[in-house]
Parts: structure tokens; sequence; C-alpha cells
């Protein structure tokens, strides 16, 4: 599926969020930087653009995993144009099985990716096994709104426009149905983070972002 709708998915990201989904990138990086990490894991890269967004962050290494070969292909079309692909590389790899060692990296991120994970806590124990002690892990992920109006205005965008814009530019009906089921079934909030808490994380913190449409999400080993 993601694939198939590889060709418009940096497109479609950004109109269906109003460009917001920077921002929230841009939050992410932000807060991972007090941490000074130089060996990063991102999870679910996609396209790579937090993977290339975490360049920024000075002397880094980055690593960007994905099952999706299409996805990373142009995800290193992008780091060429950028000059960064000596610095950001990307390579097959399962986030239930992460190909790398335990203690391989100081970080590992995923956006708008976990809720797909088949295991929630079997990929989420992988993340913490490639973590140096005392490592970051941070997880962007859209959530559910609990603010009234916008609660009942984020219901309707997601059930109807989402689906109807998406099917309408990607031509691929199914991804963006998709989109909306995997966020009303995924545990957001105070929830996912009791599940972190589960997988033996620490300092769990939860930062919920434009009233709530994503959470922030970070842990350390």
């Amino acid at each position: 599926m993601f694939d198939d709708i590889s060709g418009r998915y940096d497109l479609l990201n950004h109109l269906l969020s109003f460009g917001i989904d920077r921002c929230w990138r841009r939050t992410l990086v932000k807060k991972l930087s007090q941490h000074h990490p130089v060996r990063i894991l991102d999870i679910a890269t996609g396209t790579g653009d937090l993977a290339l967004a975490m360049a920024t962050l000075g002397p880094v290494k980055v690593t960007g995993i994905d099952l999706s070969v299409r996805m990373m292909e142009i995800a290193r079309q992008k780091a060429a144009r950028k000059n960064l692909a000596s610095r950001v590389g990307f390579e097959p790899g399962d986030a239930e099985e992460i190909p790398f060692p335990e203690g391989s990296f100081d970080a590992v991120t995923v956006a708008f990716g976990v809720r797909n994970f088949e295991d929630l806590e079997r990929g989420l124990a992988e993340m913490k096994r490639i973590l140096v002690p005392g490592g970051s892990m941070m997880i962007l992920e859209f959530s559910h709104p609990g603010s009234v109006p916008l609660k009942q205005i984020y219901g309707f965008y997601s059930r109807f426009a989402i689906p109807f814009i998406g099917r309408m530019i990607s031509r691929h009906g199914e991804a963006y149905r998709y989109l909306p089921d995997s966020v009303a079934a995924f545990p957001s909030g105070n929830d996912f983070a009791v599940i972190l808490e589960r997988t033996g994380m620490k300092n769990v913190s939860v930062l919920p972002l434009t009233g709530g449409i994503a959470t922030l999400y970070s842990a350390e080993k």
C-alpha cells in the first residue's frame, strides 16, 4: 500500500495537515537536541522527512529503515539533493525485527508509523533493545483531540475529508480510508504512555500538539 502511494505521499501529508506536520517534526527535533545524540535510528522512515530534519542536529549519523522500497528510493533522492547522503542513510528494515545489535543507537524515533506496527509491544521492545542505556526514544503520532469543538471538527475531517482528498489525489482509496481507522484504533495520550512504561521505558512524557491532533511521546531506556 505504501509503495503504491509513495509518489504522492509527501504532497498529501503536507496538504492534509495544512503543513502543520512540518511543525510537529521540528518540535521532535528540538526536544531531541537536548539529549545530544550522535547515532540515531528512524523507524518507519517513509520518504525520510524526519531523518533528514534530524541531520541538522550537528555531527550525527542518522539511519532510516522502512519496509517500503519505493518510499526509501524517494528518501535517498532527497538526501542526495540536500547533500546529506553521507550523514543520512536508508535501508530495508522491520520495526519488529530491527537488524542492528543491542545498544547500537543513542536515540530512536518514529513519526506517524508506530500505529502501523503489527505487534505494538514487540516493536517497542525492539526499539528499546537497540538503544544504549539512557538512550532516548521519541514517538510522534496522531491522537484523539478531546476538546469541543475541535474533537467534532477533526472527527468529521478525518472520517470524510481525508479519505475523499486522498482518493482523488493518490488514486488509492484504501490507503486514505486506512489512515483515520488506524488513528481511531490506536491508544493515545496516557494510554500509550502506560504501554511505554510497561515495556520498561523510564521518564515517559506526553506532549499534545495542535490541541491533541498529534502527540509527541518521549522516554529513556
